[in-house]
């Protein structure tokens, strides 16, 4: 893992991410914006059912998708 590798949002995590979870607070935010959490295989369910239960997941989406650029 180099420096610039993303890594885990789940609290004292630090493998690599595979996962980004999007999400968005509707009472504070507007319905198209989307903020991010990362996740590694062990912590994708978990922080999915946290995000999921609030009502805030909207998406879970492969790092390596999220990040290609349109058109690739």
């Amino acid at each position: 893992m180099s420096d610039e590798t993303p890594i885990c949002s789940a609290k004292g995590c630090r493998a690599a991410a595979v996962w980004v979870l999007a999400w968005n607070n509707p009472k504070i935010h507007t319905p198209q914006r989307r903020k991010t959490w990362l996740a590694c295989e062990e912590h994708r369910e978990h922080l999915s059912q946290f995000l999921g239960v609030r009502g805030l997941l909207k998406d879970v989406i492969l790092l390596e998708e999220w990040e290609a650029p349109e058109g690739a």
